[in-house]
């Protein structure tokens, strides 16, 4: 009996001596924590205006998101520089075998549809484009010469031109790369025969105290011709829940987080009623909540 008692006494403080040594597995949780993002930057404007309410809502977060080219986000992706990425695709079957070799595993979801828009000066008449028209500027094989503008060779928006547009086609030697939406916008407005490319967030007036989801007035926005519908559209929210604008894209998250940590935090916050709301007010299309769209007949007064 003696023997027992020494050895129950011998269990029960190893397994005490367990629980002492017991640590969280993880220093972050769904609301506290820090991470790195990497963010596509032409979305810079409305991922700040995420982060801004994430941060008054969970002040143990510390949420820091580096903007960046596309191709980049990727890249801090796979090397574990950011637990998560918002990006305009999801991951290739190539990108989802290499996270079964570096033992990733990966979740994405489709967050909102954004439009691409074709930019022009204000002295342009090429207001109105079809999407075989906009083809051959983007080759330089339109009839007239246009110098074509782009934010950054890595950015997200010549990935799209280039595979969804262009489908593999290359681009003409009258393409290049400015530093960033700001100098694409300042090179058009300056340059009658320049055309660009921008998305929503960077077209959208932020001005306007009725967030209608008017333009910017400094340049022109190109309405492009629907072939099904045979009329010329520009990028409003209704005709991108609709896909009848041409060129429509999608917001993802893309996530390495393998247990409930501040990064699957942050991305059901996006997902969530309130990021989906500052989404729909950026005139981005949310996907995660439900929009009707009704249509309405607009009445002159003479």
């Amino acid at each position: 009996m003696r023997g027992l008692a020494i050895l129950f006494c011998i269990i029960s403080f190893s397994l005490l001596g367990l629980s002492c040594d017991d640590k969280p597995a993880h220093s972050d949780t769904l609301s506290s924590g820090a991470i790195d993002v990497s963010a596509d930057e032409t979305y810079r404007s409305v991922i700040e205006a995420q982060q801004k309410v994430f941060d008054s809502s969970f002040p143990n977060a510390k949420v820091t998101i580096h903007y960046k080219p596309e191709g980049e986000c990727f890249k801090d992706y796979f090397d574990n520089k950011a637990r998560i990425i918002l990006v305009t695709r999801g991951l290739t079957q190539a990108e989802k075998g290499l996270c079964e070799q570096k033992q990733i595993f990966p979740s994405e979801v489709s967050l909102v549809k954004d439009a691409i828009a074709a930019v022009v000066n204000n002295e342009s008449t090429d207001t109105t484009l079809s999407v075989d028209q906009l083809k051959a500027i983007l080759m330089g094989n339109y009839k007239k010469k246009y110098t074509v503008v782009f934010d950054n060779q890595s950015s997200s928006l010549v990935r799209y031109i280039t595979d969804s547009l262009l489908k593999g086609q290359k681009l003409g030697g009258n393409v290049f790369a400015a530093k960033g939406n700001k100098a694409v916008m300042e090179y058009i407005m300056k340059n009658p025969d320049a055309i660009g490319f921008a998305g929503l967030c960077d077209i959208s007036d932020s001005t306007d105290p009725n967030n209608t989801g008017a333009f910017i007035k400094n340049v022109k926005i190109v309405s492009l011709y629907n072939d099904s519908l045979k009329v010329y559209l520009q990028p409003y929210l209704a005709y991108i829940g609709l896909k009848e604008y041409p060129l429509v894209r999608k917001l993802y998250y893309v996530s390495r987080e393998a247990y409930p940590g501040l990064g699957t935090g942050f991305a059901n916050f996006l997902g969530g009623p309130r990021g989906q709301l500052i989404f729909a007010h950026a005139h981005l299309y949310p996907l995660r909540m439900e929009i009707t769209v009704r249509e309405a007949e607009i009445k002159h007064e003479n």
